[in-house]
């Protein structure tokens, strides 16, 4: 069984995700963390995210696993370093390119092959799996998907900064060639805007059953 959960950054889909995920004894997968954790790797290089073919020639060489809902990039457990401000910052371009898209597809297809899983992203539904048995996509106003990405404290961005951020990490989702944050026909909104993380969860866990 597949659950894919898409929508913008600060929608509350990586808590709703877990939580959904704990609640129904299944995987958690977080598709964003592949890409994090690839641009992790690069801010350590001095490849320019505009030479697209060193970039994925790099990514290429990466391992990436996925062990009990965290991201080890080569052997090292990284998901407490996915959320740097240097990574937020470079993270949408790197996942615009897209042969890169393709690598990561396909991996997280393969480490989730045979599994129950709640995953979630901005092309989950639509990209990375069109087939699930359940699609669900959480939005929310801008000012609130800040405020809620302010509140992580895991920016030294002002408030204003993270709204900006996501603007504009938003616009380059919205237009990529691949992978586009888009809504499916099929899928379930929930404006979160003026929800808790329960009453989220709470829907889409009767969803599932009804």
């Amino acid at each position: 069984m597949v659950i894919a959960i898409d929508g913008p950054a600060g929608t509350g889909k990586s808590t709703v995700a877990s939580i959904v995920a704990e609640k129904l004894g299944i995987t958690y997968l977080n598709s964003g963390s592949f890409y994090r954790a690839l641009t992790l790797a690069l801010n350590e290089t001095d490849i320019a995210t505009e030479d697209c073919e060193k970039v994925l020639d790099f990514c290429k060489k990466q391992k990436l696993d996925y062990k009990k809902s965290r991201l080890f990039l080569n052997g090292i457990d990284v998901e407490d370093r996915l959320h740097e401000d240097a990574v937020s910052a470079r993270t949408a371009l790197v996942s615009s390119i897209p042969a890169l898209r393709h690598l990561v597809n396909d991996r997280m297809r393969e480490i989730t092959h045979d599994l129950s899983i709640v995953c979630e992203g901005r092309d989950m539904t639509t990209v990375v799996f069109p087939n699930a048995e359940y699609k669900f996509y959480l939005d929310a106003s801008i000012d609130v998907q800040a405020e809620r990405r302010f509140k992580q404290g895991v920016s030294g961005m002002s408030l204003d900064e993270i709204r900006e951020a996501i603007k504009k990490r938003d616009e380059i989702d919205r237009n990529k060639s691949e992978g586009a944050l888009r809504r499916a026909p099929d899928a379930f909104y929930i404006d979160t805007s003026s929800l808790t993380i329960d009453d989220v969860c709470g829907i889409i866990i009767d969803k599932i059953h009804s």
